[in-house]
């Protein structure tokens, strides 16, 4: 809304320093300044409101040091980050882009979801929350939302370079790049970065292409099945990450960071050009909701850092797993948050392992084994004796390591 308002003082009145919201940069760093502010000076009062009315975590015993301390530590603290970061965007974001409108959505719809699923545990005492088949509900909804406009919406397109042919006799009217004639134009495309891959670059459409002619119909189909996978598993992935103080929240600020650099590069054509990857444009606009989204992740780190004095409950961490997935997909870069998201995906993964590994010895042998001796992956090494603030210290190493690492993947091909 302040974009819209200083926009129009500038254009009208000449007002000396109202140009400077036109700065992509300049906004980012006021979305994060007020979403800092926002979570630390209100998230206390918050926490102190959560307390009086008793919203507090019931704590099941899993024979984990100082786990029972957490008991009735205020929970649903996810309104805070989720307060964090949708003020600074409706602040200092262009509301009319059509990527900022879904981020929006996405932010609203799975701390709704996340909500609902708090309410209930702590509410109406139900320990198992929301029935887990109405979250993937909740998630698949979503993503088809998210596929379905991305892929008809005439404002998400990528700019690509058209080579010509060269004619000696022809003028050629067109910029010249490494002496061959080329053109750009806007068009609607499935294709996404695939890292590690010669051009960088990976069409949804050709996975049926095996089918013979014909296979371009069916893409909608095919980027709606990823598009689903990607959102449901890194929100579930970050809702399982959710386990120990800080975990979570300073993961996420690490990625959040990461996809606001490549937001910044994507939508920006002299950048994009010099790195030589897909131009997005009107997407740099997200890097204000990155700004917003890293602040409040901070700010929330403020209190949830160990010994936490709240918990952000599914309320935060199924919203900030989805939109570090959406945000990925907005900016074509989600095949990158196997990297990216490392820590999430590891998590996520030794349930699976653990439960799978469980039920088949059982079946077979009788008596049911572990593979770790908790899961998720933290409580295992929790088990093992390791003090949660050394576990999170090192999973947040981890993070920054696999974040440098997918920086670079721009370059590695």
């Amino acid at each position: 809304m302040l974009y819209y308002l200083f926009t129009y003082l500038n254009k009208n009145f000449s007002i000396p320093g109202s140009g400077v919201f036109q700065y992509i940069t300049f906004r980012m760093a006021l979305a994060v300044i007020t979403s800092l502010l926002i979570t630390t000076v209100y998230g206390r009062r918050l926490i102190d409101y959560l307390r009086f009315k008793q919203v507090g975590e019931t704590v099941r015993n899993l024979g984990l040091e100082g786990q029972m301390q957490k008991s009735g530590t205020p929970t649903m603290g996810g309104l805070i980050i989720l307060l964090g970061i949708l003020v600074p965007t409706l602040l200092f974001a262009k509301l009319g882009n059509i990527y900022i409108i879904l981020m929006l959505i996405t932010t609203v719809w799975l701390g709704a979801i996340g909500f609902l699923d708090d309410y209930i545990k702590v509410f109406k005492k139900n320990k198992e929350g929301l029935a887990g088949k109405f979250k993937i509900i909740g998630q698949v909804g979503l993503s088809l939302i998210i596929g379905w406009t991305m892929y008809f919406n005439t404002d998400i397109v990528i700019r690509q370079e058209v080579k010509l042919p060269v004619k000696a006799d022809a003028p050629v009217d067109y910029h010249m790049k490494r002496n061959v004639p080329v053109y750009t134009q806007d068009v609607h495309s499935t294709k996404t970065t695939m890292p590690f891959y010669k051009n960088n670059e990976f069409d949804y459409a050709k996975v049926l292409k095996f089918m013979g002619s014909g296979y371009e119909q069916y893409a909608l189909v095919v980027f709606l099945f990823f598009v689903i996978i990607i959102i449901t598993f890194i929100s579930n992935g970050a809702n399982i990450t959710d386990g120990i103080d800080g975990l979570a929240t300073g993961t996420s600020a690490i990625i959040g960071i990461t996809l606001a650099l490549l937001a910044y590069v994507s939508g920006n054509m002299a950048m994009a050009d010099y790195l030589n990857i897909m131009f997005i444009p009107d997407s740099g606009e997200l890097v204000i909701f990155a700004g917003a989204f890293v602040g409040a992740c901070v700010g929330f780190l403020w209190y949830n850092s160990y010994p936490a004095q709240v918990f952000m409950g599914d309320t935060g961490s199924l919203a900030i797993g989805g939109i570090i997935a959406v945000f990925a997909i907005m900016i074509r870069k989600e095949l990158m948050l196997p990297v990216l998201c490392g820590v999430f995906l590891v998590e996520n993964f030794s349930v699976i392992i653990q439960v799978g590994w469980f039920k088949y010895t059982k079946r077979k042998r009788g008596e049911g084994r572990r593979v770790f001796l908790m899961a998720p992956l933290h409580h295992h090494y929790q088990k093992k004796g390791f003090h949660e603030a050394k576990i999170v210290t090192r999973f947040w190493i981890i993070g920054i390591l696999l974040a440098i690492l997918t920086v670079i993947t721009l370059k590695l091909r």
